[in-house]
């Protein structure tokens, strides 16, 4: 017997239910009632094996299409911030998507809105989260941004063929949307290096912004914010693993190939392999904003794209690593000493972590706020 949308959405709303957490039934309301397939009408399916990685359209009506859409998994919808499931397979990096929709409820549910919360929306994507949010809110309380102007009309006219009108602007996200200020919440579907301080001034004091805090060595943290004052705020990160795409002024510049000159050699404090793990890569990428991380086997390699500083380590031959470091920043001590406040603490997940936002900068702690810090670049 072929199961239609409607069984498929009802079981994927009895797991999210049973295992993902959806416990407020306002937002399994909307999970049963909006249609995911009118979002995902096509995405890219990665080909098992390809190296490099590429990928193949898959189309409403395929094989499988419409069963891959009920499963609680990120189908991708972009490559390169151009390329589409048209035709053929393709290769390059995953620019847009529709993000498992245990991730998009739960974000949802940990906003904590209620009925007459006006929301901003920073990146609409396929439609699909935006349409969930208006279902719950009400259309009038959802302005979503995009950046992508091909992305937006798509959604756009997937949220009209579903019946929401929410507003919409194609745009710069990290900019917010001044003309429907202030907001009483503000979630972000983007990962961002650092807090737009528009944001600040555009959502009121008493309010919240949820967002994935990122960078270029690729760790993540999801973090609520209050607002305290226009400009300022503060919070802490949450439980659970948490990943988006970064936005896109805020990923990193090309990468060059690197040249590993010999530079000055001294035996590690840290076992290298501590920097990748979840939290390790987070506070690595703390400690060092502006580089980025190369696993290249037995060897970690850190390049500062700011200074042409790096550093590497490999195993000294007796059970140890030495590390190499090269130009005007010592990366590894300042990515070692990290390390080591972190395990100093016992190595928690993020969720021992806060933020301070001021004019001032922004601060990610361990702790409490008078514990180690370190600044977001800004």
């Amino acid at each position: 017997m072929t199961s239609t949308a409607a069984d498929l959405r009802a079981d994927l709303v009895r797991h999210l239910t049973a295992e993902e957490g959806l416990t407020d039934p306002l937002w399994r309301a909307a999970a049963a009632a909006v249609p995911r397939e009118a979002f995902v009408d096509a995405y890219f399916r990665e080909v098992p094996g390809s190296f490099p990685t590429s990928y193949e359209p898959v189309h409403e009506g395929d094989d499988g299409w419409l069963r891959a859409v009920y499963t609680n998994q990120t189908l991708i919808t972009q490559l390169d911030g151009r390329i589409h499931p048209i035709d053929g397979p393709a290769a390059g990096s995953p620019s847009s998507s529709s993000t498992l929709p245990s991730l998009v409820l739960r974000m949802w549910q940990q906003l904590d809105v209620h009925d007459g919360h006006h929301v901003l929306e920073i990146g609409t994507g396929t439609g699909y989260s935006t349409a969930l949010g208006a279902h719950r809110l009400g259309d009038g309380n959802i302005t979503s941004i995009e950046v992508d102007p091909t992305v937006a009309a798509r959604a756009a006219a997937s949220l009209k063929t579903t019946g929401h009108a929410p507003h919409l602007i194609t745009g710069d996200g990290l900019a917010g949307h001044r003309d429907r200020a202030p907001y009483d919440r503000l979630i972000a579907t983007c990962a961002v290096r650092t807090l737009p301080y528009a944001w600040l001034h555009q959502v009121r004091p008493g309010g919240k912004i949820l967002v994935t805090f990122s960078g270029w060595q690729f760790g993540y943290g999801l973090a609520l914010l209050t607002v305290t004052e226009p400009g300022e705020a503060t919070g802490r990160f949450l439980p659970g693993h948490t990943s988006f795409m970064i936005a896109r002024p805020h990923d990193r510049p090309p990468r060059q190939n690197p040249t590993l000159l010999p530079g000055d050699e001294r035996p590690t404090h840290i076992d290298p392999t501590a920097i990748t793990t979840w939290t390790g890569t987070w506070v690595a990428q703390l400690a060092a904003p502006s580089a980025e991380r190369i696993n290249a086997g037995d060897q970690q390699i850190l390049i500062d794209h700011a200074t042409g500083s790096h550093a590497r380590t490999r195993p000294d031959g007796n059970g140890g690593f030495t590390a190499t470091q090269r130009g005007p920043l010592r990366l590894w001590d300042q990515v070692e000493d990290a390390i080591q406040a972190w395990q100093a603490a016992g190595a928690p997940h993020q969720e021992k972590f806060g933020i301070t936002v001021t004019g001032d900068g922004q601060r990610v702690w361990l702790g409490s706020e008078d514990g180690p810090g370190w600044l977001l670049p800004l």
